[in-house]
């Protein structure tokens, strides 16, 4: 990886709401942590395989504590960013609990680096909860609503 893409990715770590950021390519792989501190670590590529094997004891050390999976269809966070229900500040949130939506309706915002992405509904249904909090940061994948 070049130093000018990595110094980017340190750029764009330190100036928005992610705390980790970890990216692998086939040159090696790159950690930022934000914290006191950026830390960076670059690994060889030879040394990826041998990260799978304690990946793979630590889920069953983490499976008594994961809750059990939601009744109803997710809908995921297809970003990182931060997660806000309505458009501004005073604005009607765009979902609530027992709202009824439709495919394609907006359910809320994900803020990423300055950008305002409106999420949309992936399936119909009633909103039964949503699972983040307005202005929490969030992950790719991570679910946001629960829907009926």
């Amino acid at each position: 990886m070049d130093l000018r893409k990595l110094k980017t990715l340190i750029d764009l770590v330190s100036e928005s709401n992610i705390s980790e950021l970890e990216i692998t390519e086939a040159e090696g792989k790159v950690r930022i942590v934000k914290g006191g501190v950026a830390a960076v670590a670059m690994a060889p590529v030879a040394a990826a395989p041998a990260a799978p094997a304690p990946a793979a004891a630590a889920p069953a050390a983490a499976e008594p504590a994961a809750p059990a999976e939601p009744e109803g269809k997710v809908i995921k966070s297809p970003m990182v960013g931060t997660f806000y229900r309505a458009s501004s500040p005073g604005a009607k949130a765009f979902a609530d609990v027992g709202t009824q939506i439709k495919e394609g309706d907006p359910v809320c915002i994900i803020e990423a680096m300055k950008i305002m992405n409106e999420i949309e509904a992936d399936c119909s249904g009633r909103i039964l909860r949503i699972l983040c909090e307005n202005g929490q940061p969030v992950e790719f994948g991570q679910p946001l609503f629960i829907v009926e």
